[in-house]
């Protein structure tokens, strides 16, 4: 699929079509104006501990809630879809608003005077883009403090409008609505609410699944793959039903229309991991962060059978995900002349990946591409880490000073250790004579590395040991007897 910033087809609005839904404030009439409160002294005006001014606040919001109206009363009968341009001027005021919005005072004011119904209203009716992703801005401002992130969450109206908004064209708006989403899933006591909305919405996974596969906008996909992977985490069940959903192609969203004008409720979406790689692919160069949150969540695919089949069962989606993974283990984080600092900055992405290529390789090693004659370099990759490690803890061993804070480093390079150790045993337990052959004669397996590979490997997985030195002893003598010098209990 050709990648675009995120593009809908046929439908030209700018935000879903909300009409009919049930219950929403503002959905059927605009947002009710402010309370009429009278003229506050100039001491009593500011909004808590700020300098901000209540009536200004009133008087902004109050023009907002006009400036949807007048959008509303002067389309005409042929363009009521038609996108509008901000005016300059209001575009200013309500973007300090969304500024002010970040101060706790100014939110929790904000949830006294009810402005997230406004907010909502103001979204229904808008038809500019810019005005919806501010409104949707400042209430994912609000939402950062406990307290109104609580009330927020608890108008299921909101709720359901801004996962509607999911469906939306335009970029800005889908960015703000993934970040209110991450903030509200990030809370604990409003995550499990939010989760069962996103359950019995199933556009979310569609349109997320939209986003992930054709998206070239870096901020979106990471922050949309910021969502995926939280809701993954919280939620397994959730986590199996998305991965069934999807065996085709992306469906439109809802309300948006095929080219022929008529509804495509039959078209089938997108398979998750697929969207998932297309979006790694896409943030490989450009956002390393990024790409540590999709490999997360693929990583996350695979603890679950359903997940691991999804990703090997296709033929086409299994060597799409091992050629990516094993091209970013050998050529962007594992090159021979690196430093092992390395190895270190990249310690939880590199175990995140072996992780995901260990379970390909024990769930599905007779497929071709994983096959071990066509990935030597893999195998000097993994070597190669298990060296670097041993340098790296050394150098914190050496550095660190007694009761100095390193449990969680040490932690991270210990689990990227075994997962490296798990997965060389099992490609060594496959190993045939030929490729072993070719190893040494590349230089993949030499004396120090098949010094470092026993040594990490021996305690804990002595039969994968001993059958590689038995096979090496086949190929090389020599190198297999210096093994068997250095390392007697593997003698028969």
């Amino acid at each position: 699929m050709e990648r675009s910033d995120v593009d809908r087809g046929d439908s030209g609005s700018s935000s879903p079509n909300l009409d009919g839904v049930p219950g929403s404030p503002g959905m059927h009439r605009n947002p009710s104006p402010p309370p009429s409160e009278g003229e506050e002294s100039a001491e009593g005006d500011a909004i808590g501990n700020t300098v901000y001014s209540k009536h200004w606040l009133f008087s902004t919001l109050t023009r907002l809630i006009q400036v949807v109206s007048d959008q509303e009363g002067g389309s005409g009968a042929g363009d009521s879809e038609a996108q509008l341009d901000l005016d300059e001027e209001v575009e200013s005021e309500i973007c300090k608003v969304w500024d002010m919005s970040m101060d706790q005072d100014v939110a929790r004011f904000l949830q006294e005077f009810k402005a997230a119904d406004i907010l909502l209203g103001v979204i229904g009716k808008s038809r500019s883009p810019r005005l919806t992703e501010i409104c949707v801005g400042v209430l994912g401002n609000i939402a950062c403090f406990p307290e109104t992130c609580q009330s927020i969450s608890g108008n299921d109206d909101l709720g359901e409008v801004l996962l509607l908004l999911l469906g939306d064209s335009d970029p800005p708006t889908l960015l703000e609505t993934s970040r209110l989403l991450l903030t509200c899933l990030s809370q604990p006591s409003v995550a499990p609410c939010w989760v069962e909305r996103i359950r019995q919405q199933k556009s979310v996974c569609e349109n997320l699944c939209f986003v992930m596969s054709s998206s070239t906008n870096v901020d979106l996909l990471v922050k949309v793959g910021e969502v995926v992977d939280k809701l993954f985490d919280l939620d397994e069940e959730l986590m199996r039903s998305w991965i069934g959903e999807g065996r085709g192609s992306p469906a439109p969203s809802p309300g948006h229309p095929t080219a022929d004008g008529e509804p495509a409720n039959d078209t089938p979406a997108l398979g998750i991991a697929p969207c998932v790689l297309e979006a790694a692919k896409q943030l490989r160069s450009d956002s390393p962060d990024g790409l540590e949150v999709y490999m997360h969540i693929l990583q996350l695919l695979t603890t679950v059978d359903e997940g691991i089949q999804a990703i090997v069962l296709s033929v086409e989606v299994g060597e799409e995900a091992w050629s990516l993974l094993c091209d970013v283990v050998c050529s962007d984080l594992c090159q021979p002349d690196d430093p092992p600092i390395v190895i270190h900055e990249q310690k939880t992405l590199l175990a995140t990946i072996l992780a995901v290529l260990s379970a390909m390789f024990v769930c599905q090693a007779q497929h071709d591409y994983s096959k071990m004659d066509k990935n030597l370099p893999l195998i000097g990759s993994l070597i190669r880490v298990l060296q670097y490690l041993g340098e790296c803890q050394q150098r914190e061993m050496e550095r660190r000073e007694p009761g100095s804070e390193g449990e969680a480093d040490d932690n991270h390079l210990k689990i990227l250790k075994d997962t490296c150790c798990e997965f060389l045993a099992n490609i060594l337990t496959e190993l045939p004579k030929d490729t072993v052959s070719e190893l040494v004669q590349r230089g993949y397996l030499s004396e120090e590395t098949c010094s470092t590979a026993v040594q990490s490997l021996l305690s804990l997985y002595s039969t994968a040991t001993r059958h590689f030195l038995a096979v090496l002893s086949e190929v090389d003598e020599k190198l297999a007897e210096g093994l068997l010098k250095d390392f007697p209990s593997l003698r028969p």
